[in-house]
C-alpha cells in the first residue's frame, strides 16, 4: 500500500465531508429566519441516512464487482455492481479497487460524494418541503439513480465505455443533482407568495461563511479524485483554484454591468459556479484553461438565473443556474480544453451525449420517485406550517429567539 496516497484520500475524505455542513450554512444564509433550522437539518441529515445507505448497500452496488463477483452487465457492459459486500464486510480481503490505496479509503472517500450529491438538490425546494419526505427521497434517490449513474462514469460502466470524461463529478454530482432539483421545484410548486413579496436571505454572513468552507473542501473533492499524492491532484488543486476566483470575478463584473452593483451572495454564487463547472475538468485541464472554464461558468450561470423567471418556477436557491448549468458548462468544455491530446470534435461530442444521457436517466427516475412519495405521504409541508415556519411546526425549534 502506498502510504502518501492513502494519507492524501483520508485527508481529502475529511475535506469532502465539510463541504456538506459548508452547504447547510451556504443555503441556510439564504432562506428566511423562520427555516434555518429546517435547512440545516435537511443537510445534515444526509450525513446520517446515506453512510446507512451506503455501508449496507451503495458501496457493494457501485463499485462490488471492481472488488470481486459478478456484475449485472447488457452485452458485456457494466450497468450496475452487485451485493457481494453488503455491509461493506470483507472489503479488506478483496483486491484493491485503486492500485495502492484501502478499498476502505477508496469507498470513504467516494462516501462523502454521495453524501453531499443528494443535499445539494433541497436548495430547490427549500421552505415548503416535508422532513420525512425529504428524508426518504435521498434514501430511495442515492439507490435507484445515484448508483447506476456513479458505476456507469466511474465503475467502469457504460459511459466510461463511451470515453466520458468526469475527474470528479460533473455528471455524476453536479448534473445528477441539478436535474433532480429542477424535477422537485416543478412538482413541489413555489412558496407560497412566490412572485408577490420579496423572500429575502435573512442571514448573507452565514452564506458566506457556507462558501468560504464550500471551496475549502472542493480541494478534497477535486485534487483528491486524483486518488494520489501526485502531479494530478496537483495540477486540479491548481485548477480549482484558478477556476473559482475567475468564476467569482466574473460574476461579479457581469452583476455590475446589468445590476448596477456587486454583491456578496453574487460573489458567493460565482465561487461556486466555477468550483462546480471546473470538478469535470479538474485533471484534464491546464491552468488557463481553468481560466477559461471559469469565466464561461461565471458569466452563463449568472444569466442561467433568468431560467426559472422565464420558465415561471421556483427553484429558490438556484440550483439549476448554479449546478446543473455549471456542470453542463463544465462538461462540455472539457471536451474542448483537455490538455495531452484528448479534447477536440470527437470528445466534445461524446461529452455531449453523455449529458443527454445523465439529464434523460436523472430526471425520469426522479419524477417517477417523486410521484410515488407525493402520492402516498406528500411531498410538500401543510399551509400553515410553510407560513408558521418549519422550524417551529416541523421540529419544535427556533434558529433565533430575540425576545423571552
Amino acid at each position: 500500500m502506498d502510504s502518501g496516497a492513502t494519507a492524501w484520500i483520508l485527508t481529502s475524505s475529511a475535506l469532502v465531508l465539510l463541504m456538506t455542513p459548508g452547504l447547510a450554512f451556504f443555503y441556510g444564509g439564504m432562506v428566511r429566519a423562520k427555516n434555518i433550522l429546517a435547512m440545516l437539518l435537511k443537510n445534515y441529515i444526509a450525513m446520517g441516512v446515506i453512510t446507512i445507505v451506503w455501508t449496507l448497500v451503495g458501496g457493494s452496488l457501485a463499485f462490488g464487482h471492481l472488488i470481486g463477483g459478478d456484475p449485472m452487465t447488457i452485452s458485456d457492459t457494466i450497468i450496475l455492481g452487485n451485493l457481494d459486500y453488503f455491509g461493506l464486510r470483507g472489503i479488506a480481503d478483496g483486491a484493491s479497487i485503486v492500485g495502492g490505496i484501502p478499498n476502505s479509503a477508496f469507498l470513504m472517500f467516494q462516501l462523502m460524494f454521495a453524501i453531499i450529491t443528494p443535499a445539494l438538490i433541497v436548495g430547490a425546494v427549500a421552505e415548503r418541503m416535508k422532513f420525512g419526505a425529504w428524508t426518504l427521497f435521498i434514501i430511495v434517490w442515492s439507490i435507484v439513480v445515484y448508483v447506476p449513474l456513479t458505476t456507469a462514469v466511474w465503475g467502469g460502466g457504460y459511459m466510461a465505455e463511451l470515453g466520458a470524461l468526469d475527474f470528479a463529478g460533473g455528471l455524476v454530482v453536479h448534473i445528477n443533482a441539478g436535474v433532480a432539483a429542477l424535477v422537485l421545484a416543478i412538482m413541489i410548486g413555489p412558496r407560497l407568495g412566490y412572485g408577490s413579496r420579496a423572500m429575502r436571505p435573512h442571514s448573507l454572513p452565514l452564506t458566506m461563511l457556507g462558501a468560504g468552507l464550500l471551496w475549502f473542501g472542493w480541494f478534497g473533492f477535486n485534487a483528491g479524485s486524483a486518488l494520489a499524492a501526485d502531479q494530478a491532484a496537483a495540477d486540479a488543486f491548481m485548477a480549482t483554484q484558478v477556476a473559482a476566483g475567475t468564476a467569482a470575478t466574473a460574476w461579479l463584473l457581469v452583476e455590475k454591468l446589468v445590476n448596477g452593483h456587486t454583491t456578496t451572495l453574487g460573489f458567493a454564487s460565482g465561487a461556486v459556479a466555477g468550483l462546480v463547472a471546473i470538478t469535470p475538468a479538474a485533471g484534464f485541464v491546464d491552468p488557463f484553461g481553468a481560466l477559461v472554464i471559469g469565466l464561461a461558468a461565471g458569466a452563463i450561470c449568472f444569466y442561467a438565473l433568468k431560467i426559472k423567471s422565464t420558465f415561471n418556477f421556483d427553484d429558490s436557491l438556484d440550483v439549476v443556474a448554479v449546478h446543473l448549468v455549471g456542470g453542463v458548462v463544465g462538461s462540455l468544455l472539457v471536451g474542448v480544453l483537455a490538455v495531452g491530446g484528448v479534447g477536440g470534435g470527437e470528445q466534445f461530442g461524446i461529452q455531449l451525449i453523455s449529458v443527454l444521457i445523465a439529464i434523460v436517466f436523472t430526471g425520469v427516475l426522479t419524477f417517477v420517485i417523486a410521484t410515488i412519495i407525493d402520492r402516498t405521504i406528500g411531498l410538500r409541508a401543510d399551509e400553515d406550517d410553510e407560513q408558521q415556519g418549519l422550524d417551529l411546526r416541523l421540529h419544535n425549534e427556533q434558529g433565533y429567539v430575540l425576545t423571552e
